[in-house]
């Protein structure tokens, strides 16, 4: 049905251990994630902007700090969604991909996208990858964003380089 429909031109073509590969040419490499929004696609790395909970610092000495908090839930610091925020209109639906793996989302997060009028969808990267090519095929690239955690994304360790 959707075949004579041209795709986005942030569509991603593969999703790797260390990045992202999109139908464009545009590669994202070095264990960095990626947020697609209105057609296009920025390097994203929540984790550099982690915080200690219980301390409520930001990490230091080069450490790679890890996406979950105390309770095992993905929990990012309200800054990595700076670009969100800036965008009028926004996007009705994010679709955030985890990584490897799905854990929930901490409540301090989803209030903070709430609030931002966005409606939330979890997954893995992989499978968060194809929902965002299809909506974004089916609804346009200005309806639905994505923010991707490359497959190779360790916690503590971050993504694969």
């Amino acid at each position: 049905m959707l075949s004579s429909v041209a795709g986005p031109t942030t569509a991603v073509e593969a999703c790797e251990p260390d990045g992202f590969r999109f139908e464009n040419g545009l590669r994202i490499t070095g264990g960095r994630g990626c947020m697609l929004v209105n057609g296009e696609a920025w390097e994203w790395c929540p984790w550099l902007l982690a915080t200690t909970e219980a301390a409520g610092t930001q990490q230091k000495g080069g450490a790679r700090p890890g996406l979950l908090n105390a309770l095992g839930q993905w929990q990012c610091d309200e800054r990595a969604w700076g670009a969100l925020g800036m965008l009028w209109p926004r996007p009705d639906l994010l679709i955030l991909g985890m990584g490897p793996s799905i854990h929930p989302l901490a409540p301090s997060t989803r209030r903070h996208l709430n609030a931002l009028g966005l409606r939330i969808e979890v997954q893995d990267t992989r499978n968060a990858a194809a929902q965002f090519n299809l909506l974004a095929t089916e609804r346009g690239a200005s309806v639905v964003a994505a923010a991707l955690v490359p497959m190779g994304w360790r916690e503590g360790g971050g993504g694969a380089a």
